[in-house]
């Protein structure tokens, strides 16, 4: 596969504060073990998903997926190309393309994997894991299947027209082929497709087997004999969502770091998992036990300076942020500012007449003051974004100016055929920029203006109101926000007022987020028509995989419900860009940011930094260079002797 310059790895350093990569080393020198236990607290409660995203993915439930699943085939890594085979795990890898250029990858894994209970993980776990988290019988029980339209026979085994899946096989228990479609091909981000983490079959799926007899791998029942499929709705929703038992809140085998022990639906315990080998790095655990649990804003600090809390993560509340600096000018307390790959919004449902016409919300953007909101929710460590981004992404550093293109420096300066082509090169990057973004800021004239064009009249109440498909629609708004968030005080300030100036009323309502996220995820009836929240990307940027694509082939937007073509094809394009062709990957880059900020099926609010403060004892403990701090505690170790 063809790799990536040296300068695009060099500006893909920033990405990889987010995303757990450095140059791989090997065994690490080992800190003394000290048996004890640091508590962890996150603002963000955690809702029982630690299984897969198939049914939610809250952060704090990422976190703990990192904890207990681990083994990933891949791994990011800015040495070779921009996603390579964990080499903890695959023991060779060999690719090849076959005559309509399908690309197959042949990896051969090492045999001392273990789950933590110590039984073998093998070749066919990698292969259930693919098709446990594409079966329709996921979505029969609440779930949200995977879309791996890049498998190779995907289309044809998830609507039954063969019984196999052609994408994944098994040659024997430690060699697996994946083969993606070269109608996906080429994908910027090439080997991020080959993503997957061992489960046990046995625990989620008693009875069923993998198969595979040459064309592909398939579920089958362990006893021939039994007729009936075993795989079944019924099986998974005892297996899976079984409150007290089920996989997805209490997963009992797992390949990772440490074991869940307990969780409560607030607080989980852990316990190292003795039978895992270490981290690509050599890293193995050395903290016997954690605890995760939920931490209020207005009390987690006196929490960390009293002992109560070793460990707050992904703090960002401007009057928190300010005391937690001051509380690390101590000798006891660390902190660790990192960028963020997320960002704050408001997700429109578009699904509902209030908020079906890009009018209306673009109406709705020219009526917030998101300066002033990101100011003060943010302090000086957030930024207003126009777009579909954050602030801690490769690709907003150097469209905005703040990284040094991603070209190689010509190897002789004297030779000037070389010096203009690295120049001209340079300048065509620095020529992309966001200037065609509006930047929505409070105009209540632009607001009415498209209100009124759209056909929004005034009643008598002074709110817009207008005819559609028979039924009289007004623009009497409802918008859900996390409980125990402060947002709402600051929409009563900068956002509300303007609203009413041009005839719309928001009532704000706060939810536990673990309701809020059912009825974002569309687990549940949806009855509001706008939703703030704040999420994190993909290390693999594909918002065309957030589409759902009808039998009619028109796509929208999942959670918005937002249907335009256009985006999607520009996303489509932006996909398909190929591996190291960073200028025309940030072209349609720009592009997709330019019509998603037309299009609107988000109003972008806020990008940040994240700090994490924590007791001085935790040594090593390197946050800005793991996606999360579920990944970055394997490497840390407690030390007695930084609290002497």
């Amino acid at each position: 596969m063809k790799k990536i310059s040296a300068a695009l790895l060099a500006i893909l350093m920033l990405f990889l504060q987010v995303s757990g990569v450095l140059a791989e080393t090997a065994n690490e020198t080992n800190a003394p073990t000290a048996s004890k236990n640091l508590t962890v607290g996150n603002t963000t409660p955690m809702r029982g998903e630690f299984f897969t995203d198939m049914w939610g993915n809250a952060t704090s439930d990422i976190d703990v997926r990192d904890l207990l699943h681990g083994y990933n085939l891949i791994r990011w890594d800015a040495s070779v190309s921009m996603f390579k085979e964990d080499a903890s795990v695959v023991r060779a890898l060999k690719v090849t393309d076959n005559a309509v250029e399908d690309r197959s990858f042949r990896m051969t894994l090492w045999d001392d994997l273990y789950y933590s209970d110590g039984s073998k993980i093998t070749a066919w776990d990698y292969a259930f894991s693919f098709l446990f988290q594409i079966a329709p019988e996921i979505g029969e029980i609440g779930g949200k299947p995977l879309r791996t339209e890049h498998l190779l026979g995907y289309a044809d085994y998830v609507n039954g027209n063969v019984p196999y899946l052609a994408g994944v096989q098994v040659v024997d228990d430690q060699t697996l082929v994946v083969t993606i479609s070269h109608e996906y091909l080429p994908f910027f981000y090439e080997k991020g497709l080959l993503y997957c983490n061992p489960y046990p079959i046995r625990v989620i799926a008693p009875g069923v087997v993998v198969r595979d007899d040459g064309q592909g791998v398939y579920l089958a029942n362990e006893d021939e004999t039994v007729t009936e499929p075993v795989f079944t709705a019924e099986l998974l929703r005892s297996t899976v969502l079984d409150e007290e038992t089920g996989y997805l809140s209490h997963p009992s085998v797992v390949s990772g770091p440490y074991t869940l022990t307990s969780w409560d639906g607030v607080t989980a315990e852990f316990a190292l998992n003795p039978y895992y080998k270490g981290n690509y790095k050599g890293q193995k655990p050395r903290i016997d036990t954690l605890t995760y649990t939920l931490a209020e804003n207005d009390t987690m600090m006196d929490k960390l300076i009293s002992g109560e809390f070793g460990l707050l993560n992904k703090v960002m509340r401007s009057d928190v942020v300010k005391a937690g600096t001051a509380a690390a000018a101590r000798a006891d307390v660390s902190m660790t500012k990192y960028p963020r790959t997320g960002m704050g919004y408001i997700s429109f449902l578009c699904e509902r007449d209030t908020v079906s016409s890009q009018a209306v919300r673009q109406a709705i953007a020219w009526c917030m003051d998101r300066d002033q909101i990101t100011k003060a929710y943010t302090g000086d460590s957030g930024k207003r974004v126009d777009g579909y981004y954050g602030l801690g992404q490769w690709m907003y550093g150097v469209v905005s100016g703040s990284m040094t293109p991603p070209v190689d420096p010509p190897k002789d300066k004297n030779n000037a055929a070389e010096v203009a082509k690295y120049n001209s090169a340079v300048a065509a990057f620095k020529s992309l920029s966001l200037n065609g973004l509006t930047k929505y800021t409070v105009n209540a004239a632009k607001a009415a203006a498209l209100l009124d064009g759209d056909g929004w009249q005034l009643n008598e109440d002074g709110i817009r109101e207008k005819e559609i498909n028979g039924e009289k629609v007004t623009l009497e708004l409802r918008l859900l926000y996390p409980e125990g968030n402060s947002i709402n005080e600051l929409f009563e300030q900068y956002f509300v007022p303007n609203l009413e100036k041009v005839g719309i009323r928001l009532t704000m309502e706060a939810m536990p987020m673990g309701e809020l996220l059912t009825q974002y995820y569309k687990q549940d009836e949806r009855d509001a028509d706008m939703i703030f929240l704040a999420s994190n990307f993909d290390i693999v940027f594909d918002p065309a995989v957030h589409f759902i694509v009808d039998q009619d082939g028109n796509p929208n937007w999942a959670y918005t419900n937002q249907a335009d073509e256009e985006l999607y094809q520009i996303a489509l394009n932006m996909r398909k860009t190929k591996t190291g062709d960073a200028l025309t990957y940030l072209k349609r880059w720009v592009a997709f940011q330019e019509r998603f900020n037309e299009v609107l099926p988000m109003l972008p609010i806020y990008g940040n930094a994240y700090y994490d403060f924590y007791t001085s004892a935790l040594t090593r403990y390197e946050i800005g260079q793991n996606v999360t701090w579920g990944q970055a505690i394997v490497g840390a170790y407690l030390n007695n002797a930084a609290n002497k």
